[in-house]
């Protein structure tokens, strides 16, 4: 009997993906991954969930720095505020400001400011100038001790005094020596160190101003031997008596000069950027200082961010070294107990040495890109950073890219803030557009969340704070208890890359299983052939946990993508893909 044609039964496969990566954007990516993301997180992998809401602490008019301490501390037109409260630190200058916690103090930079959050009337400038001029025109020089006591009579001769009385000071004007006679040793004794009492007019003004040991730059002093960089060994004056500073220096006889001006300055080096490691402040620069160039890494006195040039030779002392390597530098960091100084081809790292020999190690590496300062960020034992083309982790060796999930997108201009285990970054990429990422470390998965330009982060307790471009400080990640004004919903969405690569023939997709537990809107698009139009495959609501069978009108296709995108809180633990293969044709 004849034979009638035969039917060919078209292949029908279900593809299941029951555990979710992250956002991936290259174009052949691990099922589970998707090339883009919206809002999505990575807190409660392997399921697919959209991120906690925020929340707005505070809105500013005028935002320009933000830090977390035992409190959060910002600057706002001008104004540090701590806590919520302003504090007596203001008339700052416009433009944005890096706040360094050291002890109990915020350091400004680059005003040079300060604030005690421990006592709210200690603040004020680290640099301090003083003009005689301005406060009268004498000026008295007398040759004293080192507590400022006054050296009396003494004999300024090329031979020795003959008869000296004990105590008495001989000036050796052939060797420029000094020397006090013993009676008891019946000698004279050199004196090593000839310090010399510098008097003004004013009254309480210099203490007010410098303390013991500060390192200061003296001009305009009446002896030349005065003039230049010295330290204040003693500081005195008074509602009672004349203002006075002790320095290193010998005069032969004591003079009072009557239309003198002397200039004292206490100031702090010019700096590209600047980080606490030590209980020193640390920092670094690269240009002109209007003098000469400079490429240098330098510190504050062990304890005291207000002396730079504190030369005594003690383990204590300020600390400034020339680099050799070029280029601008891009950002500082305190880690591993060492501040690192990065430029985009290399870091610097300190040693720091218990008696003040602190020495350089170059390493020649992916440094931090140019803009990008404020993505050095510790997450956990590692810090991480925006280097020129990757984002990088580095634990003291050479820096690992972590990046490789962004694809060929170039980003600049990022900063970052972190917490747990989770390194959030906010970039600007190609089209200038910002971009917030999250890297979880734990799971090295990457979500990218949406477009908020995030200026700086700080982290507090369990919560992080972000410093916004619309001038408010929120919270990235929001718990129960968490006051604030919060979001009512979140939109989110999940955008895979091309699908079915891996299937020669051409393609049917039947329908889409997807269980959730959902309160909200949702919908599924679908693109077929890298055509550019997303074609919508339908839409449900709900508010439970359940499976959606979405049907799919066939269409045959090479490859495809889907997307599925809602609003409200959503926990996705499978998608499964029904699909019929057909012929090549």
């Amino acid at each position: 009997m004849p034979f009638l044609p035969e039917i060919n039964i078209e292949s029908q496969t279900r593809l299941m993906t029951s555990e979710f990566g992250g956002y991936d954007h290259n174009l052949k990516i691990a099922d589970g991954d998707f090339y883009d993301t919206l809002n999505l997180t990575s807190e409660f992998s392997p399921l697919l969930a959209d991120r906690r809401k925020r929340g707005t602490v505070r809105s500013f008019a005028n935002a320009q720095g933000l830090l977390a301490k035992e409190q959060l501390a910002w600057v706002d037109g001008g104004t540090l505020y701590y806590g919520g409260a302003a504090t007596p630190v203001t008339g700052l200058s416009a433009g944005e400001k890096k706040l360094i916690s050291m002890g109990a103090y915020i350091c400004i930079f680059p005003d040079k400011m300060y604030y005690n959050t421990m006592d709210a009337a200690d603040y004020g400038s680290m640099e301090a100038k003083y003009i005689s001029s301005l406060s009268g025109q004498t000026v008295r020089y007398q040759a004293c001790r080192s507590d400022g006591e006054p050296i009396g009579l003494r004999t300024v001769s090329s031979t020795q005094p003959e008869q000296p009385a004990n105590g008495q000071i001989w000036v050796n004007v052939s060797d420029g020596g000094w020397y006090e006679y013993s009676s008891f040793q019946e000698e004279w004794i050199v004196i090593d160190t000839v310090y010399t009492k510098i008097s003004f007019q004013s009254i309480g003004t210099v203490p007010g101003k410098f303390r013991e040991y500060d390192g200061v730059t003296i001009s305009g002093a009446y002896f030349d031997d005065l003039n230049g960089d010295k330290i204040l060994y003693a500081v005195g004056g008074g509602e009672q008596e004349a203002d006075f500073v002790v320095v290193i220096g010998p005069i032969e006889e004591d003079y009072t000069d009557t239309n003198g001006s002397v200039t004292i300055e206490r100031s702090v080096p010019q700096l590209d950027f600047v980080c606490e490691c030590g209980n020193r402040l640390w920092g670094c620069f690269y240009g002109n200082d209007g003098e000469k160039n400079i490429n240098e890494v330098c510190c504050c006195a062990l304890g005291d961010f207000r002396n730079w040039r504190q030369y005594m030779g003690a383990a204590t002392d300020s600390w400034t070294a020339s680099v050799g390597s070029d280029g601008p530098w891009t950002g500082a960091a305190a880690y591993l107990g060492s501040p690192v100084f990065f430029k985009e081809n290399c870091l610097h790292r300190v040693v720091i040495s218990a008696e003040g020999a602190h020495q350089l190690i170059e390493t020649e590496c992916r440094g931090v890109q140019k803009g990008s300062e404020k993505s050095l960020c510790l997450v956990g034992e590692t810090l991480f950073y925006k280097g020129r083309t990757d984002v990088c982790a580095w634990q003291g060796g050479f820096p690992a890219v972590v990046s490789r999930a962004l694809g060929a997108v170039r980003y600049s201009s990022a900063s970052a803030g972190a917490i747990g285990s989770r390194y959030y970054i906010c970039m600007t990429d190609e089209e200038g557009a910002r971009n917030l990422f999250v890297y979880d470390t734990a799971n090295a998965v990457w979500m990218k969340e949406d477009g908020l330009n995030c200026i700086c982060f700080a982290g507090l307790g369990s919560e992080l704070y972000a410093l916004t471009e619309t001038g408010g400080v929120r919270y990235l990640t929001a718990l129960l208890g968490t006051a604030g004004v919060l979001e009512e919903a979140v939109l989110w969405m999940a955008e895979t890359s091309v699908l079915y690569y891996e299937l020669p023939d051409k393609k049917y997709v039947s329908r889409y299983n997807i269980r959730l537990r959902f309160t909200g809107t949702a919908a599924l698009e679908i693109e077929y052939d890298s055509s550019g139009v997303w074609l919508p495959a339908g839409s449900f609501t709900m508010d439970r946990t359940d499976s959606i069978v979405i049907p799919v009108r066939p269409r045959r296709c090479d490859h495809l993508r889907f997307r599925l995108s809602g609003i409200g809180e959503v926990r996705i633990f499978s998608i499964t893909r029904v699909i019929q293969r057909g012929s090549d044709y």
